[in-house]
C-alpha cells in the first residue's frame, strides 16, 4: 500500500494523495545511520506551516522509536517531499515547551496520536523540519 501510496504521489506531483485524514502526506528522506543509504518514509504532517513541518515519531505506540526517527538523530539533514516538491531540510527532537505547545495541535490534527501515546511507556517525540537554506 505505502508503494502505491508513493507512486500515486509521485506520478500526480502530490496532487493525488497528498493530504491523509487531513494532513498532509510528505516523504521524509533520511541517511541510514548504519548503511548510509538513502531511506525514504512516508508520513502525515499534522502541522505544516511555512517555516516547519511537525512530524510525530508514533510507530503506532511501539515501545521502540522508528527507524527514520534513529536515523535523522544521527544525521539531522534529511530531505522532505512536499506535493511533488524535495526541499531540504534540518530535523531536531522538540523541545519540552515545544511538544507541550504541539501535542494539543498534533491531537486535533489525528486524535489516534493520543491513543498511541496511552500504548507505549515512551514520550513519543515530536520532530520540527525547519528549511536548511545551507544546503
Amino acid at each position: 500500500m505505502t508503494n502505491a501510496h508513493r507512486w500515486l504521489l509521485r506520478v500526480s506531483r502530490g496532487h493525488l494523495g497528498g493530504r491523509l485524514l487531513g494532513m498532509d502526506t510528505v516523504e521524509l528522506h533520511t541517511t541510514g545511520r548504519r548503511s548510509g543509504e538513502r531511506r525514504s518514509t512516508l508520513l502525515s504532517a499534522p502541522v505544516h506551516e511555512e517555516s516547519r513541518v511537525v512530524l510525530v515519531a508514533s510507530k503506532g505506540g511501539s515501545d521502540e522509536h522508528p527507524a527514520w526517527y534513529l536515523n535523522l538523530q544521527a544525521q539531522p539533514e534529511v530531505d522532505l517531499t512536499i506535493r511533488g516538491e524535495t526541499r531540504p531540510y534540518r530535523a531536531r527532537t522538540a523541545s519540552r515547551d515545544e511538544r507541550e505547545e504541539l501535542w494539543p495541535r498534533i491531537v486535533r490534527a489525528n486524535p489516534g496520536y493520543a491513543g498511541y501515546q496511552q500504548r507505549t511507556r515512551r514520550e513519543i517525540p515530536v520532530v520540527i523540519c525547519e528549511p536548511d537554506a545551507e544546503r
